[in-house]
């Protein structure tokens, strides 16, 4: 030896991962603590009680150095290197994702009323500011700007008989031609619909919506749309050439 002096980073920057939990994380240890208080910052960072830890040490190749088994000993006196990981092994019973799993914790569920009786919160605010449902006059304006609508839906579905030959036109979408197959109200949601047929299979299902049938067609031919996407009249069926050679 030439007598000079190595110096070691008084600190080291460690992964930690653990018996109860799937994250790694990083953290960084004075070289002069025990290994006995280093379970007690661990189990601030794991959750497992300090008592119940098993320790061990892996380098940073993950390959497994030694065990931590000497509560007195300085974390320093073992071989650990920044970027080297420290498993910590849970002998309480904890199992892997027992704190991470929030399916678990019992959620806290308040009253309406007793909501109600809270001052700052979101329902309150939204009070004192006229807004969404509690703007009498924007929620009047849209109620009945709903029932215009429907009305326009409903003599539109008046209009409309089964057989005749339609075209549909719903916005993003090109225009397709069909048949109607049915006109009225559905169990699937409220208000008029037209079913149709169209030439080609570019629909959604085969007359039926969640289990109960409306009409009948092939898969894939059948739709539900409003009345204001359907005109009917003259639109003759197009000759695709399916019987040309």
């Amino acid at each position: 030896m030439d007598g000079s002096v190595i110096i070691t980073n008084p600190s080291v920057n460690v992964r930690l991962t653990t018996t109860i939990s799937s994250f790694e994380v990083t953290r960084r240890f004075d070289r002069g603590i025990s290994i006995a208080e280093l379970k007690g910052k661990l189990e601030m960072v794991v959750g497992a009680p300090a008592s119940s830890m098993d320790l061990e040490l892996f380098s940073t190749s993950d390959t497994l150095l030694q065990k931590l088994d000497d509560d007195n000993a300085l974390l320093g006196s073992y071989p650990v290197d920044d970027d080297c990981r420290i498993h910590v092994i849970d002998r309480s019973g904890g199992q892997l994702g027992e704190f991470t799993d929030v399916t678990k914790v019992e959620k806290f569920v308040m009253s309406d009323e007793a909501y109600e009786k809270k001052a700052e919160t979101a329902r309150s605010f939204m009070k004192k500011q006229s807004l969404g449902r509690y703007n009498e006059e924007e929620m009047a304006r849209k109620k009945a700007e709903s029932v215009a609508k429907e009305q326009e839906q409903k003599a539109a579905a008046e209009a409309i008989s089964v057989g005749d030959r339609c075209q549909v036109q719903v916005p993003g979408q090109p225009t397709k031609l069909g048949t109607v197959m049915f006109v009225g109200t559905t169990d699937f949601k409220p208000g008029h619909w037209v079913g149709v047929k169209y030439d080609e299979p570019l629909g959604k299902n085969d007359g039926s919506c969640e289990g109960k049938r409306y009409f009948e067609c092939e898969k894939n031919y059948g739709v539900f749309v409003k009345p204001l996407n359907v005109t009917v009249g003259d639109f003759p069926e197009e000759d695709y050439g399916l019987d040309e050679m």
